[in-house]
């Protein structure tokens, strides 16, 4: 095939944070297609990525998020491994667009599935399993089809399992993964808090995620 283009590099660097000799390899092995490259690239950082899980993430940067007026902030802390990485620029946009995603779903109240509380998982199960659509259905199926709705509901809840509202077709845990691999370091989601001007004093309708999402496409 005819010879890889520094501009498809590029654009394939730009897409998915990867550098510029392993964008030029994805594209070369994909035969120049650029979904098939960011796909290729996807498994190299999440290989890459699972190497670096075991190593101690205590470093790295709490950041802030305040959306336009002031109705919605968030405070996210984000670890790695050293204090170079945290001051890295790559990794502080990482921290930055994980605080606008939190800000965006205000359906999600943990990182992770293993950090929701087994009261919340019990419940919802107590709900499902009281539905009227299974009722009648043999209780092994039943365990099934509520086991199904269990996980759904769990991942719903959770940051790392939301779709990145910049590009829907990762999750967030894989855009922290991509950067995992870029920049050679373990890198966690630890806590997060969001403030909603007015929560608790009386209900609010508004969309955030809307606002949000609409605000991260110009920035």
């Amino acid at each position: 095939m005819a010879e890889i283009s520094a501009k498809l590099v590029q654009e394939l660097r730009q897409k998915t944070g990867a550098g510029m000799m392993d964008c030029k390899k994805a594209l070369k092995e994909t035969e120049g297609d650029m979904t098939k490259a960011s796909e290729w690239l996807r498994q190299k950082g999440l290989v890459r990525a699972g190497e670096k899980q075991g190593k101690v993430a205590a470093e790295g940067l709490v950041g802030s998020y305040i959306h336009t007026g002031g109705r919605v902030g968030v405070l996210v802390e984000v670890n790695c491994q050293t204090d170079f990485v945290a001051r890295n620029e790559a990794f502080q946009t990482l921290v930055r667009n994980i605080a606008m995603q939190i800000a965006a779903c205000p359906n999600v109240e943990y990182v992770k599935v293993e950090d929701i509380p087994a009261e919340i998982v019990q419940k919802e199960k107590d709900i499902e399993m009281g539905r009227d659509d299974i009722a009648n259905k043999p209780d092994n199926i039943k365990e099934k089809i509520v086991q199904g709705r269990i996980d759904k509901r769990l991942k719903e809840m959770t940051l790392v399992d939301q779709p990145y509202i910049r590009d829907q077709n990762i999750t967030v845990e894989e855009l922290v993964k991509q950067n995992v691999a870029q920049l050679g370091e373990n890198i966690q989601v630890r806590r997060f808090v969001r403030f909603v001007l007015g929560e608790g004093i009386e209900k609010q309708e508004s969309n955030f995620a809307e606002e949000v999402a609409a605000q991260m496409g110009h920035s």
